[in-house]
């Protein structure tokens, strides 16, 4: 296995160096948030041999003292180690491990010697009080598992894109969960496993009450069984009701909010396309990496594949900084409108095949029905590409691979 760089990232850390912001690394657990700060370290080193940087991760042995203190101690920790009369370069991993650690955030911003970077495992990271408290101060890097073409990169399996594609399916993108499938999916799983043991013990229930772990991973299991589905506390609730599994849907609710909240599920709100309105119903969910999906429910591919398709185009869609909605166009859905920085927009439908001339005419139907002018695309795993009306039909891995 190779190194891979964050490419993407590092060049957002780059644009923002000595820019008077803090960076903040978010994203699920073992995602490679840390190893992103690394690799942005020996940026710095080679820019400059004699660079002042201090890195601390409360996670490690050695800086877990710290996690036992106040933030003032840790500030005075971080204030002893500086160079006089330079730029230092401070990092800190799992800042929300600190006591108070937006204190220490805010008094590391405004000392005139540091450059402040740090990551975090939880949205409460980003919480409303502390979006307030540092509102203009910080600027968040929102890191996923590798994508598709950073899963080649690091196997070096370029070859048989499509038997890799299969393979990235099963194991997903966390680095360690594809170094360890080199030696069987099972390590993998066992992996992906114990990191969501980990998230649960130490980013949901250490926040969050809950009631009973068991109902907790049926809520889990729900959603990683309806990706792609149209989802609701309430649905939640009486299917499990309806199986003997008694809970209410404020519960699952609370529940549901705490994954989203650890990064595990991202949740995509609907939007109106000829009434250009967000809505409030009917969301769906998607989950962080497809590995918890047979790590945790022992799926295969061939069960759901479409929506399993669907959730790897939603989060490349996250990594190339799109927003994205669930598109209605009268009684018709499309996968995915999605909407970039200077406005421009897509509208994406996602299918697995539609060799079939049905299938392609129900998947080709919500495209034709809009009447703007926006690119319109249907991603399929298909080895033939064409326009149907001016939508654009592509290989996934194709629209994986593309370099944009």
């Amino acid at each position: 296995m190779q190194t891979v760089l964050r490419s993407q990232y590092l060049n957002v850390l780059k644009v923002l160096k000595d820019k008077n912001f803090i960076k903040v690394a978010t994203g699920v657990r073992r995602c490679g948030k840390s190893t992103l700060m690394s690799q942005f370290q020996d940026v710095l080193r080679g820019e400059n041999e004699s660079v002042s940087i201090i890195a601390i991760n409360i996670d490690m042995p050695e800086f877990r003292f710290l996690a036992e203190k106040s933030w003032k101690d840790v500030y005075d920790f971080i204030v002893e180690h500086l160079e006089n009369n330079v730029t230092n370069y401070v990092f800190i991993d799992e800042v929300q491990n600190v006591k108070e650690f937006e204190k220490l955030l805010e008094g590391l911003y405004v000392h005139p010697n540091i450059d402040l970077y740090v990551t975090g495992s939880n949205a409460f990271l980003l919480s409303s009080e502390l979006a307030t408290l540092l509102t203009g101060r910080a600027y968040e890097i929102h890191v996923l598992p590798f994508s598709f073409a950073e899963f080649i990169s690091f196997t070096g399996k370029s070859n048989n894109l499509d038997r890799a594609f299969a393979e990235y399916i099963g194991t997903g993108g966390f680095p360690e969960a594809v170094r360890l499938s080199a030696n069987g999916n099972q390590f993998a799983f066992d992996y992906l496993q114990m990191v969501f043991n980990n998230i649960f013990s130490n980013d949901i229930s250490a926040r969050r009450t809950i009631y009973s772990e068991e109902s907790y991973q049926r809520v889990v299991n729900f959603l990683i069984d309806s990706i792609g589905s149209n989802v609701s506390a309430t649905n939640i609730a009486n299917t499990l009701k309806a199986n003997n599994k008694p809970i209410d849907n404020k519960t699952v609710s609370k529940y549901i909010d705490s994954l989203v909240e650890s990064y595990l599920f991202y949740r995509a709100k609907r939007y109106d396309i000829k009434g250009k309105q967000h809505l409030a119903t009917q969301e769906k969910y998607y989950l962080v990496d497809l590995g918890f999906r047979n790590a945790l429910l022992g799926k295969e591919f061939l069960s759901d594949a479409g929506h399993l398709l669907e959730n790897i185009i939603y989060l490349e869609l996250k990594r190339r900084n799109f927003q994205i909605w669930i598109g209605k166009t009268n009684n018709l859905e499309v996968d995915f409108v999605v909407r970039n920085n200077e406005g421009f927009t897509q509208y994406i439908q996602v299918s697995q095949t539609v060799l079939n001339p049905d299938t392609l005419a129900r998947e080709l139907a919500p495209l034709n029905s809009i009447s703007d002018h926006h690119e319109k695309l249907l991603i399929t795993m298909d080895f033939d590409t064409g326009t149907y009306n001016g939508i654009k039909k592509i290989n996934i891995i194709d629209w994986l691979m593309a370099i944009n």
